[in-house]
């Protein structure tokens, strides 16, 4: 049997991106969900339910940093899969990584919740969120980063445009290790600053700037 050419090779190796993309919009769907379990309702023999919601506070933080966490690295994840021409054996286990480090949220989420205002408790859970988010944004930079090198994103994206996303990747990873150290020391300001970041991706300030400029 003879060998086969580049081109026969090539097509074995290559693979559509299509159920990566299912897959990995389900576990993002099914992660940002399960966040919804620690909000917890009063029981209606409850002396004072409105001072006992306000008193749930940390639950509704927490929540809220961890789903624009997960809403963000869902659209860094959209946008990536778009720019793909393709996927190969070793994106598909890099995704896998980074959709178990998105999977596993909800746990440090709970931990954050709980151990929120208690001391030396509260600097261990925001630790701990903090190396979960490290660890989503640096497998969504690698995914990136592997993708570009190994020629599988679209030649007809520019090299402007492969510039500019990976310009919005990076820095994401770079703030989320320099939180996690001031977590150590003031972690309520860390886990503030998490939801700052988070938002910042999310909110597309460029395009709301163009539109008020155009009125």
């Amino acid at each position: 049997m003879s060998d086969p050419g580049p081109a026969e090779r090539r097509r074995v190796l290559s693979l559509r991106t299509s159920r990566m993309e299912a897959f990995s919009d389900g576990i993002f769907a099914i992660a940002s969900t399960l966040l919804v379990l620690d909000l917890v309702v009063p029981a209606a023999s409850a002396p004072d339910v409105g001072k006992r919601l306000l008193e749930q506070w940390p639950i509704y933080l927490a929540y809220l940093v961890s789903f624009a966490t997960i809403g963000q690295a869902w659209l860094a994840h959209s946008v990536i899969t778009e720019y793909l021409d393709r996927a190969d054996s070793i994106l598909l286990r890099l995704n896998l990584v980074l959709l178990f480090f998105v999977s596993v949220l909800p746990y440090p989420t709970h931990m954050l919740a709980e151990y929120f205002s208690v001391e030396n408790a509260e600097r261990i859970a925001v630790t701990v969120y903090g190396l979960n988010l490290l660890a989503i944004n640096g497998f969504t930079s690698i995914l990136w980063h592997y993708a570009v090198k190994e020629h599988l994103v679209r030649q007809d994206n520019s090299e402007a445009d492969v510039r500019a996303l990976t310009s919005k990747l990076d820095p994401s990873l770079v703030s989320s290790a320099v939180v996690i150290g001031i977590g150590l020391v003031v972690p309520k300001v860390a886990v503030v600053l998490y939801l700052a970041i988070a938002l910042f991706v999310i909110i597309p300030f460029r395009a709301v700037l163009r539109l008020i400029r155009r009125r």
